[in-house]
């Protein structure tokens, strides 16, 4: 079943922020760094020490966040730093309203669904400029 749970993006201060949240929200965070990922290589060692996901669950309240990779292809401002993050079991599940949502014009920022060591992964703007992030769990 797929959920939805917003996405925040930072530059560098992702950690400071969720633990700000979970402070004023209590419940469990969850942080993971860049560097204790598969995914490091893919990055250059300067970004190694940023959070790659966190995640805040208190009671209904979830927030999903990152800190932001992009740069310097993509710099962060208000406006590009939320998204909603759509959760799913995997790719079937997920392709459908992946297809439907994205926006055959606007896709500077398209990855399309692919698998990555965590799980099935894609993002776009969507004809309305809103960002969404999809994940999937990792094959079995």
């Amino acid at each position: 079943m797929l959920r939805c749970t917003p996405f925040l993006l930072f530059d560098g201060n992702c950690a400071e922020a969720m633990t700000f949240y979970h402070a004023c929200l209590g419940g469990k965070l969850t942080l993971t760094k860049l560097a204790d990922t598969p995914m490091k290589d893919m990055f250059p060692k300067e970004k190694w020490e940023r959070l790659i996901h966190a995640n805040l669950i208190s009671g209904d309240i979830e927030i999903s966040a990152t800190d932001w990779m992009a740069s310097p292809t993509f710099d962060p401002v208000q406006g590009n730093t939320t998204a909603i993050f759509v959760i799913g079991e995997g790719l079937e599940e997920l392709k459908v309203v992946f297809d439907r949502l994205k926006d055959g014009k606007n896709n500077a920022r398209l990855q399309e669904l692919h698998e990555m060591p965590f799980g099935t992964y894609g993002q776009f703007y969507d004809k309305f400029g809103v960002q969404w992030i999809f994940k999937g769990g990792a094959k079995r």
